[in-house]
């Protein structure tokens, strides 16, 4: 696959984080062993060697980070995946050098793949910040201990950092459900919830729209 080495390219960037926002006052050796593991178990693992409600502010944002990445597809890891978040990456780029098409190892990758990429971000966003943002109300808690919990549902990773056996009823509810979905799968979600078009033969005029 033309992005497989994206995968490891990502994890690599999650080992360094984790490697300097967390665990300062243990030794180096144990610094990358913890960075290692509580990176890669991110994916879909949902196991942890440390206090993760220890963490503080900036390992957390870095480990919401990477389970809404999630792992690779056609495993069975959850979240966008790390294909569409490198689509998505290189899409970028395209715009900042201005490029017509975009690219990845001498190969052109089509519009539709971009597209779909994007729809399942945002389907993605959508559900994790909606869920921790109602969690937070609901239970009056931080909102980013809430959207800790609510990525690690989407995701379908299993990582907690303590609340959730002491969440009420509704909560659990809603976590319940951004499990299922998140296990269902973002492009699988958008092809359920919206009709099929039938193909057109004719294209509406083009508007240029200044972004950014």
């Amino acid at each position: 696959m033309l992005l497989k080495n994206r995968k490891h390219i990502t994890s690599f960037q999650a080992i360094i984080l984790r490697f300097f926002c967390e665990y300062n006052s243990e030794g180096a050796h144990d610094r990358v062993i913890h960075s290692l593991f509580q990176s890669v178990t991110t994916r879909t693992a949902g196991f942890n060697t440390t206090d993760l409600a220890a963490m503080d502010e900036s390992g957390t944002a870095v480990m919401i980070i990477l389970m809404l990445i999630g792992g690779s597809p056609g495993s069975t890891a959850g979240g966008i995946k790390t294909v569409a978040f490198a689509v998505l990456f290189l899409a970028a780029v395209t715009v900042f050098t201005r490029r017509n098409d975009v690219q990845c190892f001498k190969r052109r990758i089509s519009d539709e793949t971009v597209r779909s990429a994007g729809a399942v971000l945002f389907v993605y966003l959508l559900l994790f910040f909606t869920g921790g943002v109602i969690i937070s109300r609901i239970e009056g808690l931080p909102l980013l201990t809430c959207l800790f919990e609510t990525s690690s549902a989407v995701g379908t990773v299993g990582l907690t950092l303590g609340i959730t056996s002491g969440l009420s009823a509704v909560s659990r509810v809603i976590l319940m459900i951004l499990m299922f979905l998140g296990r269902v799968g973002g492009l699988t979600m958008i092809y359920a919830a919206m009709p099929s078009s039938e193909s057109q033969n004719s294209r509406l005029p083009l508007e240029k729209i200044s972004v950014g």
